[in-house]
């Protein structure tokens, strides 16, 4: 397991180090009126400005760590280490073709925020109650993979509301949010590199 994950790594590195000089500008169009460039970001630099590109359209590039085993309709974008990922959803795409699995994908979509407040956490309990809740994933903890993009360590959906409890009283006390955000992209186009 680590050499697959130092391999990724390393893959990543590696992209990132050889693509550098490709990610300046690229025209996407170009007509007598205007000429539209498209920035191309890596995964590090998305989620470092996603507050300020909520709904924005962004173009960024990255190793595909996962695919959702439910129809590959979500996949996982690693950045410079395994703690700066990104999930994709397919949204109007349908899913995702499973050989972006471990390749460098290039994706084209809206970033968009999810927020985890104490009216979330309350929906959330309601639902597990009346047994009607979503378990995604392995389990009752989750998707393993969504859980390490948030950083959450815990294991059972209590475990992990509770766990989402005190990091939102923590960030509530240090910059006055009484919520925890959480960002994904929905998916215009994509491209295995």
């Amino acid at each position: 397991m680590k050499t697959i994950r130092f391999t990724i790594v390393a893959m990543a590195f590696i992209s990132m180090l050889i693509s550098c000089g490709n990610k300046q500008q690229q025209p996407v169009s170009q007509n007598a009126e205007q000429t539209a460039v498209v920035q191309v970001m890596d995964v590090d630099g998305l989620l470092a400005n996603a507050e300020s590109l909520v709904d924005k359209e962004v173009v960024f590039d990255g190793v595909c760590t996962h695919a959702c085993k439910h129809g590959a309709t979500k996949i996982f974008i690693m950045g410079s280490d395994d703690t700066k990922t990104i999930r994709v959803e397919a949204a109007k795409l349908g899913s995702f073709d499973t050989k972006c699995i471990n390749s460098i994908v290039k994706v084209k979509g809206v970033l968009k925020e999810e927020r985890i407040d104490e009216g979330y956490l309350q929906q959330w309990e309601a639902k597990e109650k009346a047994e009607c809740g979503d378990n995604h994933g392995e389990g009752e903890g989750g998707c393993s993979t969504e859980k390490n993009a948030r950083g959450e360590t815990a294991n059972t959906v209590a475990e992990r509301i509770a766990d989402f409890r005190t990091k939102i009283a923590k960030r509530q006390e240090e910059c006055g949010k009484a919520y925890l955000s959480f960002y994904f992209v929905e998916a215009l186009s994509y491209e295995i590199k």
